[in-house]
C-alpha cells in the first residue's frame, strides 16, 4: 500500500503526495506550504480532501492515497491508491472541456461544472496504483 503515512509531502519531481486511505480516525494536515502555495489535506477511510489556497482541489469518496499530485495549466495528474471503487472529483477550471486517461485508457472527454468539478469514478479494488492523466 502507498499510503502517506505523513498525510502530505514534496516529491524531488515538484509534486505533492497525500492522503491516506487505510486510517480508521480523521487527521488533516493545515498549512503545509509547497511552492508559494498552502495546502490542507483531511484523510481517512471513508473521504480525502484536499485544499489549495482556501479553495477546493481534490476529493474522493471513499478515502484514498494520492502520489505525484502535479497541476498544470492545461490538467492535472497523479497516481491513486485505495480500498475500493472510488468517486473523485478534481477542481479545474470553471466550465471547460478535458480528456480524461485512466491507466492510459482513453475515459473521453469531460466537462466541468460552473464551479470548475470534474468528477470521475475509478476503479480500485485490488488494482494497486491507478494513474489519472486529466487535460486540455
Amino acid at each position: 500500500m502507498a499510503a502517506v503515512e505523513e498525510l502530505i509531502r514534496r516529491e524531488a519531481d515538484g509534486s505533492i503526495s497525500f492522503g491516506n486511505h487505510t486510517l480508521s480516525e480523521k487527521a488533516k494536515v493545515e498549512d503545509f506550504s509547497h511552492e508559494g502555495d498552502l495546502y490542507k489535506v483531511k484523510t481517512y477511510r471513508t473521504m480525502t480532501k484536499l485544499e489549495k489556497n482556501g479553495m477546493f482541489a481534490y476529493e474522493s469518496v471513499p478515502g484514498t492515497s494520492v502520489l505525484f499530485f502535479n497541476e498544470r495549466e492545461d490538467g492535472v495528474s497523479f497516481l491513486v491508491e485505495g480500498s475500493e471503487d472510488a468517486q473523485i472529483t478534481i477542481g479545474l477550471q470553471d466550465d471547460a472541456e478535458y480528456d480524461v486517461k485512466i491507466n492510459g485508457e482513453d475515459a473521453g472527454r469531460m466537462c466541468t461544472n460552473l464551479g470548475g468539478k470534474l468528477s470521475l469514478s475509478v476503479e480500485l479494488a485490488g488494482a494497486g496504483e491507478v494513474k489519472v492523466e486529466i487535460s486540455k
